[in-house]
Parts: C-alpha cells; structure tokens; sequence
C-alpha cells in the first residue's frame, strides 16, 4: 500500500483508465458458478497487460443479492459468495505490487431489508433507529403519501405492517432508502467509508451519489410530457419516465454531506472519489458535485445511450465543458446496467474489429477519465440472454420491451470452451457460443486483435500529456465525422474520428499550423493529402500541431 499511496502524483486519477470488474462473472475459483474476490487476484496479471490505472470492483459486501450486491445487508463484510476479507486484503496487496489502484462501489443512499438497520427502524416508530429510514403515512384512503415513483418499475413506496407505515425504495422494494436528514445516519455511512479507507482503498466509485436526499415535505413529482419521456438508463415505457424527478432525488442539503464525505477522503492523500450522477440534468448536477470540494470526479448516462451520432457526442461534451469550470469529468461508454457498446452504437457492425478499437480509443481521447467495463477491451457483444435464464429482476419485469441488464453481464470468456473458462461448473449466465472467439486465449494469440490493439493504444496513450490530461476545443466537422484539439502546455494534438463504416474527407481547417500526423497508436489511421484528411471507415486520425 506504501508504495501507491506515497506516490508523488496524489491526483493520479486525473486522465486515469480504470477498468470496472464485476465480480459475478470475472472468474469463479471455487466452482460455484460465480464470480470471486479470488478470481479478480488471479487475473490481475492481465489486468496490468491492458495497461489501466486502476481498477472499480462491483460490490462484493455482505448481500442476500436481489440487486446483486448493489443491496448491501453488512458494509463491512465480504459475502462469502466472493469470499472473506482476508481475500479482498490479498487482492489489495497484489493490485499494488503491480502498481493497479483498487476503487470500490459503495452504496450509499439505500440498503438491504435484510441490513441490521433495517431491522430495527422497521420494528417500531420509538426505536433508536426509527428515523434511519424514509418512513411516511399513508394518506386517509390508505394510498402511498405521494407519487413518487421506483426507478425499477411501480411505485417507490413498500406498506410495513410493523409500524403501519410506507418506506421508500427508489430501486426494488428490498431496497429501502436511508434517511440521510437524520445525522446519525450521515456519520455512521461516512465511518463505513473510513472502514474501507483504512483497509487500504484507493477510491470509491459512489452509486447513485445523488439519490441520498429526498424533499422532507414530500411533495409530488410534476408529469412529463409523453415526447419528453427518454430518461437516462430506463425506457421509455418505464413509468418512472413518466415524472420530472424534481423530489425524490438530487436536494440541496447533498452538497453539504459531500463536502463532509471529500473532507474524510482528504486525510487520505491519493484517495479518490467518483460519484455516479443521474438526474434531470445530469450534466449540470455534475458541474455543482465535481470541485475541489465535493466530489473528485462524476459520471452520468449521457454517453451510455443510443445516440453514437458525433452531433451529439459533440454537444454532450460542450455542453458539459460549459458548465462544469472547474471539475473533472470521467467518461464510459459501456458498464454494468447497459447494452454493450458495440452493439448498441455498431448494430449490425458488432463484430467489426476496427469499430471495438475506434470506441475505446474515443472514450480515452475526450477530456476527463476513462472507465473501461470487463470486456470492453476484447469487443464483447451483448448476449442475448433467454428468458429462462434470465436473472436481473428489471428485465424479468419489463420483459419483452426491455430485456434488461444480464446481457452485458454474461461471465469474462477466458478461452473458448463451453464455459469460456469462466467456471468448471454451469455459470450463474450463460457464456455467449460467439464470445468464443472473442476469448482472451484467442485474442492474445493474435497481434492484430482487439485487445492487442487495446493494449498498445493504452499505452501510447499514456506518452501523450494532451490527451491524458488537456484541454478539449472542437472544430466545426460534418457527421460523421468528430474533430477537436487537445492540448496541455506546449503541447497540442488533432484529433479526428470517422465515426462511419463508409471512407470520409475533411478539410483541415487552415488556421491550424503544419501538422506532424502520429500514426504509432494501432488504429486505423488517416491520411493528409493537401489539406485534406482522408479517413478509412472506422479511421483515426492523430496529429501534433505546430
């Protein structure tokens, strides 16, 4: 742990890749089928070839898993699912000695029902934790106390004989949210915290940062206007899409608990925070949580939606950029709740090489941090998951309109055999027969291959101080073409995407001095003749300007 922590450089995280494992389906040592802390150390060799910074660990705590850990039950305890501390400790140590940061999920706005917490507010309302949780009465015919709805289907309020009274849950009905008004409550979350920071953690990924208040007056959420229904990480048919989510989430009094929660991760030099944001405004909700105050970093959906057009991926970064003056931004295109990128940006192009090198390389060439999701760097297409095996309950509810999350949560595929090397038993889901190919084992064997291509891109991407850490400007291009500049110091690059299966050509802007190209990054690469930039399908172009 000395060794990382006493690093010179404590904002490490600025311009880092970190690579989100999700520890039911990275590698199951113990033949259950699932995923383990164990398997995460076993693979960390490879972690480290891809050249990441740091890697994010899915919840793996104390869980009766109906949101698959995401519903903590013991913050301090590992789920002997994935084994015990002793394991996590282990995996610690080895994540250092390769010189990989360790960041992990907390889950800070609600719990388990089966979290000792729980248990007691729920008994009575004179308790000592009576006021832990969101508890209100029911309105005189019996009804919820508002229209708050759960962002996993139906309404955001569970009925508790014990105490006759409704509890909230955002998420499923096992998942009540904590009353964070109370500031009980506020100080023993942020001594769990402290738990895991003294444990020797590097950073902790927030889940939901901003769903930790909710309005005390409870008052409704105003309906949104059926055109206006195409919220972040849910459908359309979803009626959660059906409100402006103005109270149940992103209040006020949560800018005062995160300047508490930084000024606790501030006695810890190199400690980090990344808060996961989604709100009616995500991106501005952004801006007023990253400072030197808040938050260290924060991510939202907008890129982890549909639209891959380079208008908007333009318009999401400006747009962000306007508002956020002084904190920095992390960007992903792919994790754990949606469709894999290659699939929902490449459709039919899925299994296109060029297109799996193109994505990461745009993830990593944008301003801010990168988080890179298991698979991501070998081209993984999303499965598809039959009904029968299905195990996210969001997909069992909405299902056929919506599938839900388990297709890009199918088990890591090691090598090519049935099970992908995953497990020596049946996997918790099962392997995709065309990730086969897509293996690691198959993958390593072949210099031209994706994560060849990943690997080497990730590490020229760390000799360039522009894109690790510059600014970003863009320049007027039409689609499918994105174009822009980053600099840092005396340095200062062009960066160009054909983002299309089709050749393109760009002119060059003439305000831009002579241009030394850089074609060592593994990628397709354009080519400059007379002004003009030709861009293969699926063609990069990087250049140093002056």
């Amino acid at each position: 742990m000395a060794e990382v922590r006493n690093a010179e450089q404590t904002h490490w995280w600025r311009g880092a890749v970190i690579y989100q494992i999700y520890p039911r389906s990275f590698l199951d040592t113990n033949g259950d089928g699932v995923g383990d802390l164990p398997g995460i150390e076993a693979r960390l060799d490879y972690v480290a070839s891809l050249g990441v910074d740091a890697i994010w660990i899915s919840p793996f705590f104390k869980s009766p898993m109906a949101d698959f850990g995401y519903d903590i039950a013991d913050y301090r305890d590992v789920d002997p699912l994935f084994g015990t501390l002793d394991d996590f400790d282990r995996l610690l140590a080895k994540a250092h000695s390769l010189g990989i940061r360790v960041m992990i999920d907390q889950v800070l706005s609600h719990t388990s029902i089966e979290h000792a917490w729980f248990k007691e507010s729920r008994e009575s309302r004179d308790n000592a934790k009576a006021d832990w949780y969101v508890w209100a009465d029911a309105k005189p015919d019996g009804t919820p106390p508002n229209n708050w709805m759960s962002l996993f289907g139906g309404v955001a309020w569970q009925w508790e004989p014990r105490r006759g009274q409704y509890f909230l849950h955002n998420f499923l009905a096992s998942q009540p949210d904590l009353n964070f008004h109370h500031p009980a409550v506020q100080a023993a979350t942020l001594d769990n915290v402290k738990f895991w920071l003294d444990r020797g953690v590097d950073g902790l990924r927030l889940d939901a940062i901003n769903f930790c208040f909710h309005d005390m007056q409870l008052r409704d959420n105003p309906a949104k206007p059926a055109e206006l229904r195409t919220g972040r990480g849910f459908s359309p048919d979803n009626p959660y899409a059906f409100q402006y989510h103005w109270y149940n989430n992103t209040q006020p009094e949560n800018v005062a608990f995160l300047e508490e929660l930084r000024a606790l991760l501030d006695r810890y030099p190199g400690a980090t925070t990344l808060g996961e944001i989604s709100s009616e405004d995500s991106l501005a909700t952004m801006a007023e949580y990253v400072n030197e105050r808040r938050l260290h970093m924060g991510y939202s959906f907008e890129l982890l939606t549909d639209d891959s057009s380079a208008a908007y991926i333009r318009g999401t970064v400006q747009n962000l950029e306007a508002k956020m003056r002084e904190g920095w931004p992390c960007w992903a295109i792919s994790n754990h709740d949606v469709q894999r990128a290659v699939t929902r940006w490449g459709g039919d192009a899925a299994l296109d090489a060029d297109l799996a090198r193109q994505l990461v390389a745009l993830v990593c060439s944008l301003r801010g941090s990168v988080c890179l999701y298991q698979g991501e760097e070998l081209g993984l297409t999303e499965a598809e998951v039959p009904f029968e095996a299905l195990q996210d309950p969001y997909g069992i509810t909405f299902w056929p309109n919506f599938k839900g999350r388990d297709g890009c949560r199918t088990p890591m595929p090691w090598n090519g055999d049935a099970n992908g090397g995953f497990s020596a038993v049946q996997p918790w889901l099962p392997v995709p027969a065309e990730h086969g190919a897509l293996s690691v084992s198959v993958q390593d064997e072949n210099a031209g291959s994706v994560l060849n291509g990943v690997r080497h891109l990730l590490r020229w991407r760390k000799s360039q101080p522009a894109l690790v850490t510059g600014e970003i400007a863009f320049l007027d291009a039409a689609e499918p073409v994105l174009a822009f500049t980053r600099g840092a110091g005396e340095e200062k690059l062009l960066v160009v995407f054909n983002l299309s299966a089709t050749a393109q050509a760009w002119d060059v802007p003439a305000a831009l001095h002579a241009l030394a190209p850089i074609d060592d990054h593994g990628l397709r690469a354009g080519e400059l003749r007379d002004g003009t930039l030709q861009l293969p399908p699926r063609g990069v172009f990087y250049a140093r300007i002056g």
